[in-house]
């Protein structure tokens, strides 16, 4: 297996990038409804360290959705799924990898803007850690 060419499979990466920005905006608000449901579970001293809890919540999250079906929930909504270099499905170190890549990516604004700008310019439609680790987010339907 490989992953499609975007030239001669362009459905595959057809709307990739609006789609990973719907992605996140719709796994965001995921992930801020679980800080706030973890919140009590700190007895508010998590109020202290918000960003820290956040990163960590989300970075949990996105590990278990991305290793157990290669697609956050977010993702699965927008119709997009990750897949390695091969074109599998990832497997629990490459979502672990890429889980870290984009955990240190928003943790540096300088590095998610520069993967903000890789996704709206490359073929593939990959950021910074997508571009690191060989992977890329393809079109369900166009899989299927």
């Amino acid at each position: 297996m490989h992953l499609p060419d975007p030239q001669t499979q362009p459905d595959f990466y057809a709307g990739v990038p609006s789609r990973r920005l719907l992605a996140w905006v719709i796994d965001t608000i995921l992930i801020a409804a679980i800080v706030l449901v973890a919140l009590p579970f700190t007895a508010f001293v998590g109020v202290f360290f918000l960003p820290v809890l956040f990163l960590v919540l989300g970075f949990a999250y996105r590990l278990v959705t991305l290793s157990g079906g290669s697609a956050t929930w977010g993702m699965r909504f927008a119709g997009i799924e990750l897949r390695d270099q091969t074109g599998s499905p990832f497997d629990g170190t490459t979502a672990f990898l890429h889980t870290f890549g984009y955990t240190i990516s928003v943790s540096v604004p300088i590095l998610q803007l520069a993967s903000i700008v890789m996704m709206l310019a490359s073929d593939r439609g990959q950021g910074l850690t997508d571009s690191l680790l060989g992977t890329t987010a393809l079109n369900r339907r166009a899989r299927v």
